[in-house]
């Protein structure tokens, strides 16, 4: 089963600031959480993640994770295991866990309590492609695809969407109609075909004037 983990504003403690640490919290900082990245080297990526003050940089050397977990101020929400020691990371994962925190380990994904899918991300869309930790490879593979599946109506028609729901929910009370409206406006032909040549406005006017044809209609039923 799919999440999406709401870590805004929680602390995130790291373990390891190499290539792979630096991968794990990109994906990590769009969720904006305060995170920390303790390790005795860092990657060029996990600097100038440093210097633009999403991150912050904690020259240490793990070598007893009990102690490390114990002496974590505050207490993290989320530990994320990714030394290039195995041994390390399950024993990180297990005392963190003893503690109440949830962990993720990057080379087990059976010690983990979650995993971290791939994402396809165009516009405002983000797609969440996973094979449970089996193949991240072909993880990113589909990703791809999926990205390239994507067109500029489809964007535009969620930016339309949006402005038309706001619209319903101040004049149409009934969610059913709110509902069928929404379908006819995804549905027609017209509108699609404008969002396909970026007339955003035109399509968006169009959509306005559905609305409000079926604001008149059902206000003279009930007269």
């Amino acid at each position: 089963m799919l999440v999406d983990l709401k870590l805004s504003g929680k602390n995130v403690v790291v373990v390891g600031g190499g290539k792979v640490g630096y991968e794990k919290v990109s994906k990590l900082l769009r969720e904006e959480p305060r995170i920390r990245v303790f390790s005795k080297s860092f990657s060029a990526g996990m600097r100038k993640l440093s210097e633009r003050g999403k991150v912050e940089l904690v020259d240490c050397e793990v070598e007893n994770a009990e102690d490390f977990i114990k002496g974590l101020r505050p207490k993290p929400d989320l530990l994320v295991a990714a030394t290039d020691d195995p041994s390390l990371n399950a024993e990180l994962a297990a005392r963190a866990r003893a503690r109440g925190c949830m962990v993720y380990v990057v080379d087990n994904p059976e010690l983990s309590d979650f995993t971290l899918p791939a994402l396809a991300e165009i516009g405002d869309v983000r797609i969440a492609i996973s094979t449970g930790g089996r193949s991240p490879a072909m993880a990113r593979i589909l990703r791809r695809r999926i990205e390239g599946l994507i067109r500029r109506e489809d964007l535009l028609q969620i930016r339309l969407q949006l402005e038309v729901r706001e619209r319903l929910k101040r004049e149409i009370p009934d969610r059913r109609s709110r509902k069928r409206i929404i379908y006819r406006i995804l549905r027609d032909r017209r509108i699609s075909e404008l969002l396909g040549r970026g007339r955003f406005d035109e399509a968006l006017a169009r959509a306005t004037s559905m609305v409000e044809r079926h604001r008149s209609k059902t206000s003279g039923s009930a007269r």
